[in-house]
């Protein structure tokens, strides 16, 4: 297991405090804030410690409300909404300064026939052969500010490689679709609620910026600002985030200084795991002088 990947482990892991309590530390990935993928993953964490272990999260609806701060832990509070013959309900609240910052409630069940469909995969090339996301940027490290060089291109705890690749400092207007292989930097624990937090951590990345696309803008022009506003997620089945995932993104509509996004995550073999839903905060200021 690589070094950056034991560190998001840890920083999911969480400091039990008292009962439905729990503190985590906090990261910072060069944004200036708190990341939301940070938040989502230790907020299912927290939940999931409270729940049994034959009991899986299917759903999570949450919302951002505040800016968090990089330099602060966060403290999460377990509201054990419902322990039901079929499913269990948390609801959590994150806490930053006193305030909450962050709001979710999560939906576990146990395994349980039914009936079974789902989408088709994308015929899109495979990741063998695909620079990743942070080679890409390595070409362009003289056109980055020099105090967020050393948060954008050192090694991640997820290796994301972009299946049709752009200049993000020089972007051009294209189809609002985006696909992204990405898997863990490493081998993770045969928990499969560890696979769970981190694909909770890692689906916050790339989704809302599939709105910039047409616009012919990208996540590294200062003029920008951008923030997740909120983040559903449904789980489909099982999954391992040591082997490839597909992450398929559109938007399909953007507004009043708002984007939404929605996204499907596949294994390699085509079955679809995962279902994503964001909207963002989507704000042009005026260039600094």
């Amino acid at each position: 297991m690589s070094r950056v990947l034991e560190d998001l482990l840890a920083l999911l892991e969480l400091e039990p405090i008292e009962e439905n309590l729990f503190r985590g530390r906090s990261q910072d990935l060069g944004f200036r804030r708190l990341f939301g993928g940070q938040v989502l993953g230790q907020a299912l964490s927290a939940a999931s410690k409270t729940v049994v272990s034959d009991r899986h999260v299917h759903s999570l609806h949450s919302y951002f409300l505040r800016t968090g701060d990089v330099s602060l832990p966060v403290v999460y509070t377990v509201d054990r909404v419902r322990d039901g013959g079929s499913f269990t309900t948390r609801r959590v609240v994150a806490v930053q300064k006193g305030q909450p910052i962050f709001t979710m409630m999560a939906s576990f069940q146990g395994e349980e026939p039914g009936v079974s469909h789902q989408a088709p995969m994308p015929q899109v090339p495979g990741p063998e052969g695909l620079p990743t996301d942070i080679d890409l940027l390595r070409r362009h490290a003289d056109r980055m500010p020099e105090r967020v060089r050393e948060k954008f291109l050192g090694d991640k705890p997820i290796e994301m490689r972009p299946v049709a690749p752009r200049d993000l400092f020089a972007p051009s207007p294209i189809e609002p679709t985006k696909y992204v292989w990405f898997r863990a930097n490493g081998e993770l624990p045969e928990d499969p609620q560890v696979h769970r937090y981190v694909l909770a951590y890692a689906s916050d990345f790339n989704l809302i910026s599939t709105g910039l696309l047409p616009h012919g803008l990208s996540v590294m022009q200062p003029d920008l600002q951008i923030a997740s506003l909120d983040h559903a997620l449904w789980f489909h089945g099982s999954l391992r985030m040591n082997d490839w995932l597909l992450y398929a993104m559109e938007s399909p509509w953007a507004g009043n200084a708002r984007a939404l996004a929605h996204g499907r995550i596949f294994t390699r073999d085509g079955r679809l795991v995962a279902s994503v839903s964001q909207e963002g905060l989507v704000r042009q200021r005026a260039p600094e002088k």
